[in-house]
């Protein structure tokens, strides 16, 4: 018998007189010391079957068979770790941690108490902080008090509801290590919740997408069979690796599609690319909101700074930042948690002032904020009591103050048409779902024609496979206006694929320019083909490397980004002539 079971598991909530139906048929098999990865759409009900394994929900129809037993109910065998840490604020370290212990060990001594306690806070590596509060600890921190909190219990099964989702690529990646690690230490048997492929594969034994919903079902299995332990880095030129995370990544976006032509739900229609007027043509009001004879060194950032006061004296936050953008490139800016990419964003915005240097935009140098640059922020920023087309009509209004009343409204239709919104652009903000929120944000920004376009992290708190579609739904809209853009990422593929160059930082203080990648890929891009393309994992290599090299604040030497560089210049010469070899043996 396997180690947990789960039988024809369904499971529904009624919302007023409907009846909303999550699950539908969930069967799996786990066996005793197995990684489990399941990987879902946001709302496909990854959430719900991890409260069901818990015993913090009933199914409907179906059971869970652990240790040959029902579950029926909570048990400290089954620790639960979540997305929210869910941590006592006036508790320290040590006391949330000992609250779970002493709950779950009440026969033991005091001290084995305060052994176990202290062991677990250990192993995720917090023992010097054993004594701060939740308030004084990091988001990363705090994940890793949840998670010595659920260890300490000694549970037989961990299951974790998508606990990284909320942290920095880097925190992400230090708190994957560490599960990697406690799953060789510990044997457990883990089953996490997911939306990032790479976390999938890193981890787990087998990887097993949940369809979308309503009526999510599980879809194909994928075994993983990479050796462990697994570097993320040295996984990147694995061949094994790169065919798992393509037939994955294909597959999760076949799911999306399908999602999309069966669905009703309006924020996951793709944009229609017959445009609201006549002809497939641009609004004349905006074209010439655009226009400039200007193309090169179309912005220009010129040793710019930004030095903040402090009790301690002058923080150089961004030092010598120094650029120049040709009118319609695309630039991603990429660089660790703290490295001043969203100060830069801001400085160019006009949203903070410059310190040193300077910045010129189409010959004018920016010393304001104004409506020739448009931002989209990680969080959409919307009036929530107007409908999606009166918050994009807000700034349209005032940026074409000369057009007529029908020549706004085309504008503002034409762009909610683009990003899949016709048919709600007249419900009112509070009531779209977050991909819904920032499709008006996107919207709205690129219905002010700016000459430059300013996205901060734009898709940075939605799951991976919703960023998807709107990463397509931004290329689609680009392609036809090639505005400017200057978006700030932590997402390697997300950089890659929408950049014509990726511009890496160092780490802050003082943070410049580390490196400059140029994106030698066709456009127009989709991910199923910069997967398939041969040099698309040379140019990830690169800037895993340059994140590598910068890890933990270290500081590497120029030779040593050289090489980082010149490796891609290898493989990328290595794969050409492997294509070229057989033309050449039929030649001969």
């Amino acid at each position: 018998m396997s180690f947990i079971e789960i039988s024809g598991l369904s499971k529904h909530f009624s919302e007023g007189h409907k009846k909303a139906e999550i699950l539908d048929n969930i069967n799996l098999k786990v066996e005793e010391g197995e990684f489990i990865a399941i990987v879902g759409f946001s709302g496909s009900g990854k959430t719900t079957l991890i409260s069901a394994l818990a015993g913090l929900i009933k199914p409907d129809v179906g059971g869970i068979i652990f240790k040959g037993k029902e579950v029926t109910g909570p048990d400290p065998e089954r620790g639960v770790v979540f997305q929210s840490y869910s941590l006592m604020p006036w508790l320290s370290v040590q006391g949330n941690v000992a609250l779970a212990v002493d709950s779950v060990f009440k026969k033991k001594s005091k001290v084995e108490r305060a052994g176990i306690t202290q062991k677990y806070i250990e192993m995720v590596g917090l023992d010097h902080a054993q004594g701060r509060k939740p308030a004084e600890l990091s988001g990363g921190m705090r994940q890793r008090v949840a998670v010595a909190r659920a260890l300490a219990t000694q549970p037989e099964v961990l299951l974790l509801d998508e606990p990284l989702s909320a942290l920095d690529a880097l925190t992400r990646a230090k708190l994957q290590d560490e599960f990697a690690e406690i799953s060789e230490q510990e044997k457990k048997t883990i089953i996490l919740i997911t939306n990032d492929v790479d976390e999938a594969i890193l981890l787990a034994d087998r990887v097993i997408p949940l369809k979308p919903g309503p009526k999510a079902t599980l879809g194909k299995e994928f075994r993983i069979s990479l050796a462990r332990p697994r570097d993320r880095a040295k996984m990147n030129s694995d061949p094994s690796f790169i065919r798992l995370r393509s037939e994955i990544t294909e597959y999760l976006m076949e799911l999306g599609a399908a999602r999309t032509s069966t669905s009703d739900q309006e924020d996951i229609i793709l944009p229609n690319v017959v445009p609201i007027t006549q002809k497939d043509i641009l609004p004349a009001a905006y074209i010439e909101a655009g226009s400039s004879p200007r193309t090169g060194r179309y912005v220009d950032f010129s040793q710019t700074s930004k030095v903040y006061p402090t009790r301690t004296g002058p923080l150089t936050v961004v030092d010598g930042f120094d650029l120049k953008i040709d009118k319609g490139e695309f630039i991603t800016l990429i660089g660790h948690s703290g490295c001043g990419k969203s100060t830069v964003l801001s400085m160019v915005a006009g949203l903070n002032s410059i310190s040193d240097g300077a910045i010129v935009l189409d010959g004018a140098h920016v010393t304001k904020a104004g409506p020739d640059r448009a931002v989209v922020f990680q969080a959409p920023s919307l009036l929530p009591w107007m409908t999606a087309y009166d918050n994009v009509a807000l700034g349209v209004d005032r940026v074409y103050p000369k057009a007529s009343k029908a020549e706004r409204r085309d504008i503002v239709e034409y762009c909610l048409f683009k990003v899949g919104l016709a048919d709600s652009m007249h419900k009112s903000a509070a009531g779209l779902s977050s991909g819904m929120k920032q499709r008006v944000g996107i919207a709205r920004a690129f219905a002010l024609s700016p000459k430059l376009l300013l996205l901060d992290e734009p898709f940075g708190m939605l799951d991976s496979l919703t960023r998807w579609e709107l990463q397509d739904v931004l290329m689609e809209v680009w392609k036809r206006t090639e505005v400017t853009t200057l978006c700030v990422t932590h997402d390697v593929d997300e950089a890659i694929l929408l950049a014509d160059r990726v511009v890496m930082m160092s780490n802050g203080p003082n943070a410049r320019i580390g490196n400059i990648m140029k994106v030698d890929l066709p456009r127009p891009r989709s991910r199923k083909e910069l997967l398939e393309h041969p040099d698309y994992y040379a140019y990830r290599e690169e800037l895993l490397g340059f994140l590598e090299a910068y890890e933990g604040g270290a500081n590497p030497s120029e030779e040593q980004l050289d090489s980082i560089r010149q490796k891609r210049a290898e493989r990328i010469a290595r794969q050409q002539a492997v294509a070229d070899a057989p033309l050449c043996s039929t030649a001969n």
